[in-house]
């Protein structure tokens, strides 16, 4: 499928601060997926779309936490939303949204019909089936003569 202007203006990312940043039409879709703040408490004072920036830009970039830039939140408040996002399924549901809007701006499907798993992949997952967890899931055995000397 060829690039069209309209495609070119799509993936345009010239205006945002950073290219891992989230457009206005991107934040649109992902926005309503994030809780609001608690009731009762203390007022949010973080802007939730930077918090998701300064996760797309360590995504993207894959700097250490230490490394991001200080225009983004602290890395304490990224890491606190981030891993309670990520237990929530929220960072899952946010991939999932992006992921089916980018193929159907491309004209895809929502999802792929069509999977290519090479042959080397698939001898790979029969080999490494259960027989390479079990040993770490099963308590170690003492050997005779640690055994005889207890």
């Amino acid at each position: 499928m060829a690039w069209t202007a309209e495609h070119r203006r799509a993936a345009d990312r010239r205006g945002l601060r950073y290219p891992s940043d989230l457009t206005d039409a991107e934040w649109a879709l992902v926005a309503p997926l994030i809780r609001p703040a608690k009731r009762g408490g203390r007022r949010r004072s973080v802007d939730v779309r930077e918090v998701l920036n300064a996760v797309f830009y360590l995504l993207s970039t894959g700097c250490q936490w230490s490394a991001l830039p200080k225009d983004l939140p602290p890395k304490s408040t990224v890491w606190d939303y981030f891993s309670r996002w990520e237990w929530e399924g929220t960072i899952e549901r946010i991939h999932h949204t992006l992921y089916v809007a980018v193929r159907e701006q491309s004209g895809r499907d929502a999802s792929p019909t069509t999977a290519i798993i090479d042959s080397q992949t698939a001898k790979g997952a029969q080999k490494g089936a259960l027989r390479s967890i079990r040993p770490v899931m099963t308590r170690a055995r003492r050997s005779s003569a640690a055994s005889a000397t207890c």
